[in-house]
């Protein structure tokens, strides 16, 4: 049985992460919590993982006679383990785990399963807070076919991954390795809670990080990203080093860096845009791939502007149903009023 038990931790300890020792110590409480009614405070519980050894005594006062069970015995029960026993001796006598009672087994076995629930919230606590504002590679454990939403594990934690929270190009499976994003974390009721996205506009940002050295390595620098997940992303850049092309480094030769990206997000459309602290420019460079003809800044200083464009491009600077316009807005924080050069002819 002692082979069993110690076996059963190891095996405890390599699936759940929990080491050995806290589980030792909660089976110990367990014991003690379960024995306590029938043995009073005078038990001790000895757990000797090397020597694969559990002994659980009894340290009992030899009393005349006693109402309530609780570490006490009278001098015939306590001739049974000493001859010589006498009024107001302490024998010691061990019991065997298998004689417990149905009531004590269960009362070990909540405790034990207690202390596992409270060390497995503290590692998934553990793994959320590594991980903040960062991306983790997922393993998808169980998928819900109606509504999309999945359980997945990241490292020895579990979390909800709503399907409101993926791309509209996800489609995932048990088993499948996925990237995702640790927008944030919450606790309640003693729990840790991660908000799980692959629609935050950080996930892009972190992508970049992690594709682009320059960008690791403070060479370049992300200034901005404005998104509308799954369909299009402006990511704004600026090089700290004038020998380093911003744009040229996140696409990478022949595009294969800012590939990769589109590749994880499931063929989302990204704009690179070079930041400049001339707000005109800055705009004109955002509302690519249309050309600008002219950036007007308002006098007023409510960081709007109008932007004159040829006119056959004005429906690509607005973009489809607004979003060219809206992204580059968002992407430089300007208010933007597009129109087309004749309209600026006919003013």
């Amino acid at each position: 049985m002692n082979k069993e038990f110690f076996e059963a931790v190891k095996m405890m300890e390599a699936e759940k992460g929990i080491s050995a020792d806290y589980l030792y110590e909660k089976i110990k409480m367990a014991i003690l919590s379960a024995t306590r009614s029938q043995y009073g405070e005078n038990v001790v519980c000895e757990i000797d993982p090397d020597a694969q050894t559990m002994k659980i005594y009894v340290h009992a006062e030899v009393v005349e006679s006693y109402e309530e069970p609780g570490g006490k015995m009278t001098v015939d029960q306590a001739r049974n383990y000493d001859p010589n026993a006498k009024l107001g001796d302490i024998i010691e006598f061990e019991l065997d785990p298998k004689k417990f009672g149905r009531i004590v087994a269960q009362t070990a076995k909540s405790v034990i399963r207690q202390g596992i629930r409270e060390a497995e919230r503290q590692i998934a606590s553990q793994e959320f807070q590594s991980r903040h504002q960062e991306i983790a590679t997922a393993t998808v454990k169980f998928v819900n076919d109606e509504t999309g939403d999945c359980t997945i594990e990241i490292g020895r934690a579990t979390a909800h991954f709503s399907r409101s929270d993926q791309l509209p190009t996800d489609h995932f499976r048990p088993g499948q390795l996925i990237k995702v994003y640790v927008a944030s974390i919450s606790e309640e009721g003693g729990l840790s809670y991660a908000t799980i996205s692959r629609r935050h506009p950080g996930f892009v940002r972190r992508l970049f990080e992690t594709e682009v050295p320059e960008i690791f390595d403070g060479v370049v620098e992300i200034m901005s990203v404005s998104r509308e997940p799954g369909s299009r992303t402006k990511i704004s850049v600026k090089s700290n080093d004038e020998n380093v092309d911003p744009v040229g480094a996140c696409i990478g030769q022949r595009g294969q860096r800012v590939n990769s990206i589109i590749e994880t997000l499931g063929g989302e459309k990204i704009d690179i845009v070079p930041y400049s602290d001339d707000p005109a420019a800055y705009v004109s460079a955002a509302l690519a791939p249309a050309q600008v003809i002219s950036v007007t800044l308002a006098e007023d200083g409510t960081r709007a502007c109008a932007v004159i464009v040829p006119d056959n491009q004005l429906s690509l600077a607005i973009g489809n149903k607004g979003q060219n316009v809206r992204l580059a807005a968002k992407l430089t924080g300007w208010k933007i009023d597009i129109k087309p050069q004749s309209a600026e002819g006919n003013a």
